[in-house]
């Protein structure tokens, strides 16, 4: 095969990629059809979508800084430069299960 050949191959499996009826968002879906529910289940303007993803943010920040924090709580020092590293974490982790427990 050819150079010419094969960037033409190139060529014509994209622009068939390109032009395909196929929609990738459809591509991505879990077979569920969309339903077409109340603006309050899915924001329509731009400042109500910025809005949900700085609570989505901020929710997730408090969630990383409340595991932090009980993995501090038991133990795990993330400043401290030690060889021991993942064995501290693992040992913190345990510590905080038998705590919930």
């Amino acid at each position: 095969m050819t150079l010419q050949t094969k960037l033409m191959l190139v060529l014509f499996a994209s622009s068939a990629l390109i032009l395909s009826p196929v929609d990738p968002a459809e591509a991505q879906s879990s077979g569920v059809p969309a339903s077409n529910g109340t603006a309050a289940s899915s924001p329509s303007t731009k400042a109500e979508k910025k809005a949900q993803r700085k609570l989505a943010r901020k929710e997730a920040r408090a969630k990383n800084t409340a595991e932090l924090k009980r993995l501090e709580d038991n133990g795990y020092r993330p400043q401290v430069n030690d060889p021991n590293y993942p064995q501290n974490l693992q040992n913190a982790e345990k510590k905080a299960k038998q705590g919930a427990q």
